[in-house]
């Protein structure tokens, strides 16, 4: 770990923080919610050892980049707008996505916005959610799960950092990052935890140390939660500045990996989506959809050598 290397990038008006190792095409990585570009690591370190530049950023709102005080300042205009600065910085004209959870969402708009900066893409967890043409994203979330559904819960400022802080940031962490509850997290009002994780293990897996988890931790006591639950904030917003795009193919060469316990998976409708031919209606390039079996929302931990090996068997054919 000591051999990445880390800087600060000025990019769309904010300091970003960027993990960097390796040499040659650019990889670049994009984390979800909570996360950081250390949930990266392992990839990192393997893929900038076959001949790879790998880059990850702390997104906006994250770590030791920039947290931007308006929930304004977090649509995916601004979000994409950082990625395309930063690709600037690089000094490239394409670069590989690597990208899980808030992460892969914000790639699909990247593919959708600016697909001629993007060689390929392998998108974890997170599949293109096709926008609807007349039902907002949040109101058509609540219609489908209620207002217990945790999107909705995030909706209101203040309100689940509230209850995060209650339950404490290590606490909170461990509880998300150790999930394996299937289907959609429904958080009753009022309460934080269970909803996401029913039974948060007191000995680790294998695949999270402690100092992998002090780390988030370090990070997250820091800046707080406020600037990832701002993306979600943002939902029906996008839906709104992304009317322009309704209907859109991504074209985009895309490899898709998600885990059969990923929670995102297992919620209404999206496995018949992934599997049934929608989702290559919508990504007419959708190379390969892999389903890891026995593995939940965090793969690229969780999983880390066979979502590194899918990685570069994909990047290699380009």
């Amino acid at each position: 770990m000591e051999t990445i290397q880390h800087r600060t990038v000025p990019v769309n008006g904010i300091n970003m923080h960027v993990a960097e190792k390796g040499e040659g095409p650019v990889l670049l990585f994009l984390h979800g919610f909570p996360e950081l570009w250390y949930t990266w690591r392992h990839q990192i370190l393997a893929l900038s050892s076959k001949g790879y530049r790998c880059v990850a950023p702390d997104l906006r709102g994250y770590g030791d980049t920039d947290v931007p005080k308006s929930v304004s300042s977090y649509t995916c205009f601004h979000i994409v707008g950082d990625i395309v600065a930063l690709i600037d910085s690089l000094g490239v004209d394409q670069v590989f996505l690597v990208a899980h959870d808030w992460g892969a969402m914000i790639a699909w708009y990247l593919c959708m916005f600016r697909p001629e900066r993007i060689k390929a893409y392998v998108c974890l967890s997170v599949p293109l959610l096709r926008r609807h043409p007349t039902i907002k994203t949040v109101d058509g979330m609540r219609f489908l799960y209620g207002d217990d559904y945790y999107i909705c819960r995030f909706q209101e400022a203040g309100e689940m950092e509230g209850q995060i802080a209650q339950v404490g940031t290590i606490n909170a962490m461990k509880n998300i990052l150790t999930t394996r509850k299937t289907g959609p997290p429904i958080l009753p009002k009022g309460q934080f935890g269970n909803g996401v994780n029913e039974s948060t293990p007191e000995t680790l897996p294998s695949w999270l140390t402690q100092d992998d988890l002090d780390y988030f931790v370090s990070k997250f006591d820091k800046t707080g939660f406020t600037g990832g639950l701002n993306y979600y904030r943002n939902l029906n917003l996008n839906w709104e500045l992304t009317a322009p795009w309704s209907g859109t193919k991504i074209k985009v060469p895309v490899k898709f990996i998600t885990g059969d316990m990923d929670m995102v998976y297992t919620s209404l409708g999206m496995k018949d989506y992934i599997e049934s031919g929608l989702f290559k209606e919508e990504v007419p390039n959708l190379e390969e959809v892999i389903i890891q079996e026995g593995v939940a929302h965090f793969n690229n931990q969780e999983a880390a050598e066979d979502v590194t090996n899918h990685i570069y068997t994909f990047i290699t054919k380009f």
